[in-house]
């Protein structure tokens, strides 16, 4: 299996539900290092997986609807704490949307997977993985 990822960062704030979060029930801001990456069992004609550039410009349009924003203000994550697992789900969903409008390009066709990474601290990461 070939990946190619590629990074960008969001700063974010919220805040969560219930007694397990602690303190992090208060509104508090966080900083997430997050990594795309697409998965294909083969290279394409040109020998990638997918074009690197686009495959950043699409992650850098997903996270700016999030970036710099209360997230808590957002009527479309209502319901769920936007923990770092479910924003990584969220980016995940995202762009693999992009990938079926063509926003990546010919060559992702060939893409089988998605994995995107958030990385909350240097110690403290979460993933999502979802097939196309």
């Amino acid at each position: 299996m070939f990946r190619v990822t590629v990074r960008d960062h969001i700063m974010i704030a919220h805040s969560f539900r219930g007694e397990v979060f602690g303190p992090a029930q208060s509104l508090h801001g966080a900083t997430y290092v997050v990594d795309a990456t697409f998965h294909r069992p083969d290279l394409d004609d040109d020998g990638i997986v997918v074009d690197i550039g686009r495959a950043g410009e699409q992650l850098r349009v997903v996270l700016a609807d999030l970036n710099y924003r209360n997230l808590d203000d957002d009527p479309t994550l209502t319901g769920g704490n936007t923990t770092t697992e479910a924003l990584a789900k969220l980016v995940a969903d995202r762009l693999v949307d992009r990938i079926h409008a063509g926003e990546l390009g010919a060559t992702a066709a060939g893409i089988t997977a998605v994995t995107v990474t958030l990385a909350e601290s240097p110690v403290a990461s979460a993933s999502y993985e979802r097939e196309l």
